[in-house]
C-alpha cells in the first residue's frame, strides 16, 4: 500500500510540475507579446511629446526651428512611421522570422 501511495505522490508532483510549466510558458508569450509592443510605442510616444511642446520661437531660435516649418507635421509622421517600420524590421531579423523553412 505505501509503495502505492508513493507513486501515485510522485505522479500527482509531476502532474503539479507540469501544470506550472504551462503557465510560465503562457506568461513567457504574453510576455515576448508585451515587450515587443511597448518597444515600438515608447519611440513613438517620445517623438510625439516632443513635437507637442509648446515652444516659443520668439524667445529662442533655437527652439524646436522644425515647429514653424510648413512641412513639420508630415516630418514627424514620417518620423514616426520609419522608426516603427524600422523596429518592426528589426525585431522581424531578430526573432529569425525571415528564415524560410526546408
Amino acid at each position: 500500500m505505501i509503495d502505492i501511495v508513493e507513486t501515485y505522490r510522485e505522479m500527482a508532483s509531476g502532474l503539479v510540475d507540469m501544470h506550472i510549466s504551462s503557465g510560465s510558458m503562457k506568461l513567457n508569450e504574453v510576455m515576448k507579446v508585451l515587450t515587443t509592443v511597448a518597444t515600438i510605442f515608447i519611440p513613438l510616444s517620445f517623438i510625439a511629446s516632443v513635437y507637442g511642446m509648446n515652444f516659443n520661437r520668439g524667445i529662442s531660435p533655437s527652439n524646436m526651428p522644425k515647429l514653424d516649418w510648413y512641412l513639420g507635421y508630415p516630418f514627424a509622421l514620417l518620423l514616426m512611421g520609419a522608426s516603427a517600420a524600422g523596429l518592426l524590421w528589426y525585431i522581424w531579423k531578430k526573432a529569425g522570422c525571415d528564415k524560410r523553412p526546408a
